[in-house]
């Protein structure tokens, strides 16, 4: 993914060149959706859309930062250690410089700008990239000790407890760890991770639903408050606890908790089934796995909208298609399907055709990623 040249921009802006740009990349989930903060199994991947920050420290605690996200307004600003929540795109910077210090990590004011190819609001985890991005880039400025695991915790700090957004550890971890040829299999209770090899003789298809979703408000915050109560009714620590024990307890569970357990455990579930269908090539399995997480995600967890449902739909009824379903946190945002190789983008344009005329909404393609446009 391309950017325009930093320098000549962030100069325009702050009247010096950066001193240190990094990037990182947003990501797709391919199965274990709301698994994550129930100390459960994930399987993201990344995507070639990225987001870059470029960044030069300054003599004090003063921070500046302009953003693509906020295209035409001046750079805002606010001082290190007095980070207030506003509701807005600055709040993620806000959380992680707030993050590290509270970690005792030693940084400055400083200047910067972030370009992000990645959507907003389309379950592919924008804000992590910036998160990501941002901490990969003060490590460099500030020549700060941080591993890459470090990287996502501190990340899920500024989202989860400066932003207000009760997100799992998933997002930050892919943006941090995953790469685009092969899935991030984790464990999100140990932190223990594995990379897998996506299969060949496929296209992964991403398309973006044009229904917007946010973490930090509405029904995610709620499914999640709603396992804590499941939790505390099973007198488990986390649903994960399922795995092995207490399986026949989720029949006894009040409705709606009875069906959003049993999404979790079976999710889990299919994240190790898919596991094991990338390590053989399985396609066909793997496609059966997309649709059955899909179903999942909407009867039993009531985390996708009608919309979505078309569009998933619309994907499983071309031949050339092993399986789609909803990816991120629901509520709206993108869906992922398994395509035959080479069929990638005719199955986008034909799906987001048909969704156009069903629904009245335009899908975009985020994967594979179009062809730049030339003049001729």
């Amino acid at each position: 993914m391309s950017f325009p040249p930093a320098s000549p921009l962030f100069s325009s802006l702050f009247g010096r060149p950066p001193a240190v740009t990094a990037s990182a990349p947003g990501r797709v989930n391919l199965m274990g959706e709301h698994t994550d903060y129930n100390g459960g199994l994930v399987l993201p991947t990344a995507i070639p859309q990225r987001c870059e920050v470029a960044l030069t420290p300054r003599g004090d605690r003063r921070i500046r930062v302009a953003s693509t996200l906020a295209a035409g307004e001046p750079p805002r600003e606010y001082r290190l250690g007095d980070e207030q929540r506003l509701g807005d795109w600055l709040d993620y910077v806000q959380g992680c410089t707030a993050a590290l210090v509270a970690a005792g990590f030693r940084i400055a004011g400083f200047d910067a700008r972030v370009d992000s190819a990645v959507p907003v609001g389309a379950g592919v985890s924008s804000s992590a990239a910036l998160e990501v991005s941002l901490l990969r880039a003060l490590r460099a400025a500030f020549a700060l000790t941080l591993d890459d695991v470090t990287v996502a915790r501190l990340a899920h700090r500024a989202e989860h407890d400066f932003v207000g957004a009760r997100v799992g550890i998933m997002d930050q971890f892919a943006a941090s760890l995953a790469d685009e040829s092969r899935a991030l299999f984790l464990d999100t209770r140990t932190l223990a991770f594995e990379r897998v090899a996506l299969p060949t003789g496929i296209d992964l298809v991403v398309l973006d639903s044009g229904v917007p979703h946010h973490h930090a408000t509405g029904g995610y915050n709620a499914r999640r408050a709603e396992c804590e109560r499941a939790c505390a009714l099973l007198g488990v620590a986390t649903l994960r606890d399922l795995d092995d024990t207490g399986r026949t307890a989720i029949a006894a569970l009040p409705e709606p908790l009875a069906r959003r357990v049993r999404h979790v455990v079976t999710e889990n579930a299919r994240v190790g089934a898919a596991v094991a269908a990338l390590r053989v090539g399985d396609v066909a399995e793997l496609g059966r796995l997309f649709t059955a997480s899909h179903v999942s995600q909407r009867d039993d967890y009531e985390v996708s909208c009608p919309a979505i449902d078309t569009l998933v739909d619309v994907a499983c009824a071309d031949a050339r298609v092993a399986g789609a379903r909803l990816t991120g946190g629901g509520f709206g945002g993108a869906v992922v399907l398994l395509a035959e190789e080479g069929a990638g983008p005719d199955v986008a344009a034909r799906a987001a055709a048909t969704y156009a005329a069903r629904t009245g909404l335009r899908a975009t393609r985020l994967m594979p990623v179009p062809a730049p446009v030339t003049s001729a």
